[in-house]
């Protein structure tokens, strides 16, 4: 039942976003039936279109398990109109991570100079600057940033001290977030963070030093805290979090010396340690994830005293190397990435002073990125979300 809930529910979101629900191309708003299941014995062409029009609700939706298909009920036509998806959708097929949004990021915490709690919003949908639109429960910067499709999270990061408060605030209203969890046993910044369909991640950090290489797991169903399933292969900070259908990623980073290449994998299937599957085109930190859905992307960070402009890139189906694909608009290190389903952002950063720009790059083609836009105020160290 999960993968067929959440085709419905992929189906319904990027048909809306499609303008592809009924014949007018508008989307009626659902009755208080909700969504309306038949049997394996109901069909289009019979028992459905038979079902008393008087007891229909104007635009609610109807699922026909025999066909595993949606309809939606117009009553100005007396008509069943199915929810389809255009080609490029229907030949990519639902996601198994919500590490890919087709409508905003944000950057939630941030520092510059001081610490803040406020969360921006910008849009996929065209360029342009952020809007304040809530604040988080704590000042914070350094955060881990985690995203369902209803929500957004911020967990951990540096007030000071350390936090391991996980916030959560809505993606279908401006608000504020409130506090649903703690990080498993400790407080901690300069973490990375993951999303599968069901469970945020948060990945190494520092709380001081030494610093950890733990994997830290918490549900997007209910409000809890995290538990410890696992360890990456080396302990680190600063690192960038990908996120594929299957698997969580970890790149880059800094131990108490040694800053690392390592590309780690673990499971989301299973709480399992991770595997060193690759490196990057070198050994950088206060880098920042942002991924496809065939590659992850590690923009930005610094591998001494001067601030990079490389974009990096990834396979998920194969383990191998990351190859250098691009330049930012800008070198900088920190800040926060985000990802839509055509292009990845990286809003903020600092070199050497804070920043504000939001750079955008194509999925598409390996190509650089350009300046579209403008955080509310410079600063580093964001936690990025995307619905």
């Amino acid at each position: 039942m999960t993968t067929k809930n959440r085709s419905i529910a992929t189906q319904i979101g990027r048909s809306i976003a499609a303008d592809n629900l009924d014949s007018t191309g508008s989307f009626l708003t659902t009755g208080s039936q909700g969504v309306i299941v038949y049997g394996a014995d109901y069909t289009v062409s019979s028992d459905l279109t038979a079902v008393d029009a008087s007891t229909l609700v104007d635009g609610s939706l109807h699922y026909l398990s025999k066909l595993n298909e949606m309809y939606i009920w117009d009553d100005s036509d007396g008509a069943f109109y199915s929810i389809t998806l255009d080609s490029a959708w229907a030949a990519a097929g639902p996601s198994g991570t919500q590490a890919q949004g087709s409508t905003s990021g944000y950057a939630s915490g941030s520092l510059g100079p001081t610490y803040t709690n406020v969360i921006e919003k910008y849009s996929f949908t065209s360029d342009g600057n952020a809007t304040d639109v809530g604040d988080l429960t704590v000042v914070r910067a350094r955060n881990a940033g985690q995203s369902s499709d209803v929500s957004g999270y911020t967990t951990g990061g540096f007030t000071p001290p350390h936090t391991d408060v996980i916030d959560k605030f809505p993606f279908a209203v401006d608000a504020n977030a409130t506090d649903v969890g703690n990080l498993y046993s400790t407080a901690g910044s300069q973490m990375a963070g993951q999303s599968s369909t069901t469970h945020g991640y948060a990945t190494g950090g520092a709380n001081p030093p030494p610093y950890n290489d733990r994997i830290d797991k918490f549900p997007f169903s209910t409000d809890a805290n995290a538990t410890d399933v696992g360890n990456l292969t080396v302990t680190r900070r600063l690192h960038a979090g990908q996120s594929s259908e299957n698997n969580g990623y970890s790149s880059g980073g800094l131990s108490n010396l040694p800053t690392h290449n390592v590309i780690d994998k673990f499971p989301f299937a299973a709480d399992a340690d991770a595997t060193d599957v690759g490196d990057l085109t070198g050994s950088f930190y206060n880098v920042v994830g942002e991924n496809s859905s065939t590659h992850g992307y590690t923009s930005g960070g610094t591998s001494g005293p001067s601030a990079l402009d490389v974009i990096q890139k990834f396979s998920f189906s194969v383990d191998e190397n990351a190859t250098d694909v691009g330049d930012l608009s800008l070198a900088r290190f920190g800040g926060s990435g985000t990802s839509s389903t055509t292009n990845g952002y990286l809003a903020g950063g600092q070199n050497p002073g804070y920043n504000n720009t939001i750079d955008k790059y194509p999925f598409t083609s390996d190509a650089n990125a350009t300046d579209v836009g403008d955080l509310t105020a410079a600063g580093t160290g964001q936690a990025g979300q995307q619905v």
